[in-house]
């Protein structure tokens, strides 16, 4: 029972580091000037993976890269199949409205780069060069359009402000200290936490770090995003939910194996070649009707992919 008890003290530090990371940050770049539309593209983006990117860090440090890389594969087969599935059980998700076909491609693109990578062989700097360099394409990318479409805001005269998560223009100085101060030590700390007693689950019921980093951890640190996908289903912002996902997948696979890839090599398992990332490729196809034939995610989508995700984490933990 202890173990079970720290894994969830590490993830639920982890959770409350990595919002006061993002709240110190964003403030304290807007205040000595940072442009709001490059803080939205980055640091709020690399603020709410830092959960992920820490944990991925502790373990190849630690040496346990299949947890790390068993993270990561599983929170985006989580992401499609259960953070989109819990909440369309809710309220029905009208994703027929959203355009996010662009950034779809993008995040099938990423899983092909990134199974081609695994099969080269074991992530190490070669390989997280390359995810990283996708990464910061996509990123131009981004901030390309962004500028644009301010630009096009100001030529309608109907500019609007800027809204960046976590931001308060009202925030003192001492607070944003002490938020980045809780972020820094609080990621490290439950992090550490959470790879240690995870091990130690994985060696109680008998089972590699991989599949505990595919089922534990990776729901765990999924959380957030189911959070997030379910307020903006009751809400009916179905492109908030839909992109929260596209985002979430594609970032986890380029910048948290990226950046992990330059800390150690990461080899891996050859059960996630024969089954784990086919799983995760066909996870992400999933979302084709959605997201270019105009269907909209209803409760009876939610029911299956729920149940799909059920079976899938009773497949690996067999």
């Amino acid at each position: 029972m202890w173990p079970w008890l720290m894994s969830g003290l590490g993830l639920l530090i982890l959770l409350l580091a990595g919002d006061a990371l993002v709240k110190g940050a964003v403030n304290l770049s807007l205040r000595v000037g940072i442009p709001a539309l490059i803080v939205s593209l980055t640091i709020v983006a690399f603020g709410t993976s830092a959960p992920e990117l820490l944990i991925s860090v502790n373990a190849v440090l630690e040496n346990k890269p299949g947890l790390a890389l068993g993270n990561v594969i599983g929170s985006n087969t989580a992401n499609i199949l259960l953070v989109l599935g819990v909440p369309a059980l809710l309220s029905v998700l009208h994703t027929s409205g959203c355009n996010t076909r662009k950034t779809y491609l993008f995040m099938i693109g990423a899983t092909v780069v990134f199974i081609g990578l695994a099969f080269r062989g074991p992530f190490d700097m070669l390989a997280g060069a390359v995810l990283l360099a996708c990464l910061g394409l996509v990123l131009a990318d981004a901030f390309r359009d962004a500028r644009n479409h301010r630009r096009a805001c100001r030529n309608a005269e109907t500019e609007e402000e800027d809204e960046v998560e976590g931001a308060d223009p009202d925030m003192p100085w001492w607070q944003i200290f002490v938020f980045l101060a809780l972020g820094l030590v609080g990621l490290p700390l439950g992090a550490d936490l959470l790879v240690d007693n995870a091990s130690i689950i994985a060696r109680e019921f008998g089972v590699s770090d991989a599949v505990i980093g595919l089922t534990l951890v990776a729901l765990g640190t999924s959380l957030p995003e189911l959070a997030t996908t379910v307020m903006a289903a009751l809400r009916k912002q179905a492109d908030v939910a839909l992109g929260n996902v596209i985002g979430s997948n594609m970032f986890n696979l380029l910048a948290i194996i990226g950046i992990t890839s330059f800390v150690g090599t990461i080899p891996v398992d050859p059960e996630f070649l024969e089954f784990d990332l086919w799983v995760m490729l066909a996870a992400s196809l999933l979302l084709i009707p959605f997201v270019f034939l105009g269907r909209d995610i209803t409760r009876l989508w939610g029911i299956a992919l729920t149940v799909l995700y059920v079976i899938y984490v009773l497949v690996v933990l067999s």
